[in-house]
């Protein structure tokens, strides 16, 4: 099994629907893919909780992996989200991307009834026998009500194909412990927005970030001044202006903040789908207002000009 590196940041992507949000929409794939790549950004990650995976059909969540694969054409890796509530549809998804293209696979812990370890490890270990490529660890407790301890991911890690996780967590002090305790077993990704700042101060070797999907410049700049060149005086200022961005989608449905952010910036993903509800005019406009308080422009202050 070969096991890419991934470094820097890898935008946590959308999945564009047209206009009624009846389907995929591959054009606004490829607008994504070439607005993120062009930024700076060094991956993409569709499928996720930012891609809506839960409202997808499967094949719908096949065709996104393969327009995304595609849209990237090599020009960086692109780790699909295949997770699902059976460890069968799990390996479906995770074959079907490997066989798209896709450098590794993202797979978060079946999230209705909360597996023990035991089962984790069956689950995680059949999907490992399936495919050839490294497993990202989604590690979002909030969703799915599983905790491992420091001790336990790192078993995960080595007796199945999982080679990093990404932590939607937010809790430091236990990312901290991975990192500095188990790194020679499991890679840490940062995944959750506000502790961006600090997961890549402390040697996180990757972030899987929505917000970089709407501001892929300032994110990229973000990670080159700290995690390359350790430049804290530039970092902390650009810092200063993604922190508040990453606050406002943290407080609203994180999907659909960051449909409305790739929409403000000019490249829109269409709606998202029920039971989510658009974005409120005033919180739009608060999204725009933090948008340009950070040097970017939007499509509303285009059309006013």
């Amino acid at each position: 099994m070969s096991a890419p590196q991934l470094t820097g940041i890898l935008g946590a992507v959308v999945t564009p629907l047209t206009a009624d949000g009846s389907a995929v929409d591959a054009a606004g794939v490829k607008r994504q893919a070439d607005h993120i790549i062009s930024g700076g950004i060094h991956g993409l990650v569709p499928g996720g909780s930012t891609g809506e995976f839960t409202t997808l059909t499967l094949d719908e969540r096949k065709q996104a992996t393969e327009l995304y694969v595609e849209a990237a054409a090599g020009r960086v890796p692109v780790v699909a989200g295949t997770g699902a509530l059976s460890a069968a549809e799990t390996v479906e998804l995770s074959v079907h991307a490997e066989k798209a293209g896709a450098a590794a696979v993202m797979i978060v812990p079946p999230f209705y009834d909360a597996p023990s370890f035991e089962e984790l490890l069956g689950f995680f270990g059949t999907v490992s026998d399936a495919i050839d490529v490294p497993i990202m660890y989604y590690n979002i407790p909030s969703a799915t009500g599983v905790q491992l301890s420091p001790e336990e991911l790192a078993q995960l890690a080595r007796e199945t194909a999982v080679t990093s996780y990404k932590d939607t967590g937010g809790d430091f002090a236990w990312l901290s412990a991975v990192q500095q305790q188990h790194a020679q077993d499991i890679t840490t990704l940062n995944g959750w927005d506000t502790l961006t700042f600090a997961a890549l101060a402390s040697g996180a070797k990757a972030g899987v970030w929505g917000t970089a999907s709407v501001i892929p410049r300032l994110c990229a700049d973000l990670y080159d001044a700290l995690a390359v060149r350790a430049d804290l005086h530039a970092a902390r200022e650009l810092w200063a202006k993604i922190f508040p961005i990453c606050r406002f989608l943290e407080s609203h449905n994180y999907a659909c903040g960051i449909k409305t952010g790739v929409d403000l910036v000019g490249v829109s993903a269409g709606p998202t789908r029920a039971p989510v509800l658009p974005l409120a005019p005033e919180y739009r406009e608060e999204l725009r207002t933090l948008l340009a308080a950070a040097g970017v422009k939007t499509t509303d202050d285009r059309l006013a000009a």
